[in-house]
């Protein structure tokens, strides 16, 4: 069974509900529980609604040029790449993570005012590596950017340099053998050479 809803009238702008001075419909329990006990929304009335009409005018100027804002930056981020610095092992695994706010932060120092609920990261970062995070304001103002976690120190790659190592022994030792080769060959052929001038 559906549960019940009841109109009231919104006292101040709820996001993602509405401004000051619309008349929403809610939840009975939402209403219950939250809007009315707080003294964020009240039954309406033609006096109060009245009332709170230029409230919501300013409201809606608000919102529009804060809409404005988040689109010109959704734009914008379409070319960025944040470049994060962190502290990690040798094998890239990060001591410690990249959250949300650590991506809000870089990108706010960039000059982007992206508050952290709008970056939308499943979980934190825990390597090195390149990774897509997608931005979003609102359901038509979102943008995927590149977030690059580098270290910050040149890392040693273990297996890579015992690898190295490896290769090199075996050249050194194979060089020998040839060499021991090519001596032992060189003092057979005088020795076969003599047996023919006799």
């Amino acid at each position: 069974m559906a549960s019940r809803r009841i109109e009231l009238l919104l006292n101040r702008t709820v996001e993602h509900l509405g401004l000051v001075g619309d008349v929403v419909k809610v939840r009975a329990g939402y209403a219950r529980n939250f809007l009315l006990p707080f003294g964020i929304a009240e039954a309406p009335t033609p006096e109060r609604i009245e009332a709170l009409k230029e409230a919501r005018e300013a409201a809606a100027a608000e919102m529009a040029a804060i809409r404005a804002a988040r689109a010109d930056t959704i734009e914008k981020l379409a070319e960025i790449t944040l470049e994060l610095v962190r502290s990690c092992n040798d094998q890239g695994a990060l001591y410690g993570s990249v959250t949300q706010r650590d991506i809000s932060d870089g990108l706010i120092e960039l000059g982007y005012q992206v508050d952290v609920r709008a970056v939308r990261l499943n979980q934190p970062i825990r390597r090195l590596g390149d990774y897509l995070v997608l931005i979003q304001f609102e359901r038509d103002l979102k943008q995927e950017i590149t977030v690059k976690v580098l270290p910050d120190r040149e890392l040693e790659d273990e297996e890579a340099t015992e690898s190295a190592e490896g290769e090199a022994t075996e050249g050194e030792s194979g060089e020998g053998e040839g060499n021991t080769a090519e001596a032992a060959s060189a003092e057979e052929v005088p020795a076969e050479a003599t047996t023919s001038g006799d």
